[in-house]
């Protein structure tokens, strides 16, 4: 799995320096920060609804669109997807209850 994140990540790091009249990410880099916080909002809000739908493959769909879009934040934001995993781990066997009460405190 992570060797998918890996290469989209590079991928992504790629698009940087493309040209946005061919690049549909280099578009979305171009447009800034905002533009990209609209599109992981309008992928949430379909991930949402297909859900909801009940459809598996809809369901499937929408959250590739999702991750796609939340990679291209990340990457805008010079984070990696492996930032995101770290956290992950760092939070596995913790109770989710601790780990919200951990932030709190921060």
């Amino acid at each position: 799995m992570n060797d998918v994140l890996e290469r989209l990540a590079e991928l992504l790091e790629q698009r940087k320096t493309a040209d946005p009249q061919t690049s549909y990410v280099a578009k979305l880099y171009s447009k800034g920060m905002d533009a990209v916080l609209k599109k992981v909002g309008e992928e949430a809000a379909e991930t949402i609804l297909a859900a909801k739908d009940g459809d598996p493959q809809k369901v499937i769909y929408e959250t590739a669109d999702l991750w796609f879009h939340c990679m291209v934040m990340l990457a805008q934001a010079g984070l990696k997807p492996q930032d995101v995993l770290d956290e992950l781990a760092r939070r596995e066997g913790l109770s989710g209850i601790a780990e919200k009460a951990s932030r709190k405190e921060k």
